[in-house]
């Protein structure tokens, strides 16, 4: 199935991510953190914006919105959970729903934890699930409304995506993050190895978002409760895998 999936950086560290159909031409932006960058990529390329699908109501995630509204019109998806705190929505979907973008679909997945009623994007034939703020790029969002049980559940579904599912996640935190996984998974030699091509990275002002599930599921401590390492790092080598996210949690959030 023919796709193009761009990266665009916007404020200090967020992404937007743009998702065109090959077949149709359409063209889906994934939230809106500012206008401009949005704009310019999709005018440098001769696309024309089809819908806009929203994460969570964060402002970081919408603020672009009206802007780029105003000059490129379009259909805005997001959580009926949520449809009370994000901008006025087109169409209010719910977890096992689906939207079409040309000859591509999303499937909804509702991974609240970082906000209640934060749903992530999942298109199988991009091989492309959208996440923003809930599973990162070696971390996960901090619980402002949600619980650890509750992000934990968002982690599971995450989770049992295919390994090459490209992770799109919704900030340039991984450098910050790897610094925190390497304090509960210091002997992980995938993780080292990364942290590493991640400092080289970010020295040269280069992107570490978006990544892999099979890399997160390797190297990012929030998927690896049941890891017996991390377990005995942590002295709960037999806590149920739900108190060893939130002990990481917990962890992170004094970092």
């Amino acid at each position: 199935m023919a796709f193009d999936l761009i990266t665009v950086p916007c404020l200090k560290d967020n992404y937007a991510f743009l998702l065109r159909d090959g077949d149709s031409g359409e063209v889906a932006v994934i939230d809106v953190p500012e206008a401009g960058p949005i704009k310019a990529a999709l005018e440098d390329r001769g696309w024309t914006l089809s819908q806009v699908w929203l994460t969570h109501h964060h402002w970081d995630h919408v603020d672009g919105l009206a802007d780029l509204l105003a000059e490129h019109p379009a259909k805005v998806v997001g959580a009926k959970a949520d449809a009370h705190r994000l901008p006025d929505l087109d169409v209010e979907v719910s977890e096992g729903d689906r939207v079409k973008l040309g000859s591509l679909e999303a499937e909804i997945f509702d991974v609240s934890g970082h906000t209640v009623g934060h749903i992530a994007f999942y298109v199988p034939g991009a091989k492309a699930c959208f996440t923003a703020d809930s599973l990162m790029a070696l971390g996960c969002g901090r619980l402002f409304e949600g619980t650890a049980a509750q992000m934990w559940g968002s982690m599971q579904k995450l989770m049992a995506l295919p390994a090459d599912t490209v992770i799109c996640s919704g900030h340039e935190y991984t450098q910050s993050n790897a610094k925190f996984a390497l304090t509960v998974d210091p002997e992980n030699a995938a993780l080292i190895s990364r942290a590493d091509a991640i400092n080289a990275a970010r020295a040269k002002d280069e992107p570490t978002v978006p990544s892999t599930l099979s890399t997160e599921l390797e190297t990012n401590p929030f998927l690896r409760a049941a890891d017996p390492g991390i377990r005995a790092n942590l002295g709960m080598p037999t806590a149920p895998d739900a108190e060893i996210f939130a002990e990481i949690r917990k962890r992170k959030d004094n970092f």
